[in-house]
């Protein structure tokens, strides 16, 4: 009776690690033997890796990262100029927890969009949240707030986030509205939380690009984004053809 109404209580706080550890323990010859102290130990180190798994499951789901790619699995393939120590380093997603931006350039196909979700991905594991947008996608929705009154709220919700990935930044024109719209996301973010920026276009190419005739609003962006930033240029040949070899040869 006693076990049953422990075994109730665990999950009425839920405490479902706990209370999946206890139910194990019960199972196990081998627990027996171990100190009490212990016993309650591995108790609480199950509660604990449950919570980090439910988060970590939560933090992904709404991350919405478009390619399912971990640090791991990064290819150092001749040519792709990736340094290893800097990946290592920026794995530890110190960069995210001082507000560094992280810009990621190269050739279509050189795995731009899953290098930037294999951080983001990273970025979850250590507790931290991510959203992924494909910014003329985000340009089009902050459009669309402007007239439905929500501009300042989704604003707002951009800006809470630790890591906001922004992909395919010079993939469509920009107009005076997007330009001003991608200033104002930068502006809440400044120095205060974290930004991947991915582009087919080299960095020294964004101001013309940006600046539409108002070379003034390109400045203000690039100083919000570019200065102090972190970078990974990726060279090499399509990794998307290199899959598609891969797949025909196996």
């Amino acid at each position: 009776m006693m076990i049953e109404e422990t075994k109730r209580k665990l999950h009425s706080l839920r405490l479902l690690g706990m209370a999946q550890n206890f139910e194990g323990q019960l199972r196990s010859a081998a627990t027996k033997d171990l100190a009490f102290e212990d016993r309650v130990g591995l108790m609480v180190d199950e509660e604990m890796t449950f919570r980090d798994n439910k988060r970590l499951k939560r933090l992904l789901h709404t991350a919405k990262l478009r390619e399912n790619a971990c640090i791991e699995d990064i290819k150092y393939l001749p040519g792709r100029g990736l340094n290893k120590a800097h990946i290592a380093s920026l794995a530890k997603v110190e960069w995210v927890r001082q507000g560094v931006n992280l810009i990621i350039t190269g050739p279509t196909g050189g795995g731009k969009t899953w290098m930037a979700c294999a951080f983001g991905n990273q970025t979850c594991r250590y507790g931290l949240s991510v959203l992924f947008c494909r910014l003329p996608l985000l340009l089009e929705d902050l459009a669309i707030a402007h007239g439905d009154g929500t501009y300042r709220k989704r604003l707002a919700q951009l800006a809470k986030v630790d890591l906001l990935i922004l992909d395919d930044l010079g993939i469509t024109p920009l107009n005076p509205t997007g330009r001003g719209d991608l200033l104002e996301v930068l502006e809440q973010r400044c120095a205060l939380r974290s930004t991947v920026i991915t582009s087919q276009f080299p960095v020294s190419e964004w101001h013309g690009y940006l600046s539409g005739g108002n070379p003034t609003v390109a400045d203000a962006i690039l100083d919000r984004l570019v200065s102090g930033s972190e970078r990974i240029e990726i060279g090499g040949e399509s990794m998307r053809l290199q899959r598609k070899i891969s797949k025909v040869s196996s």
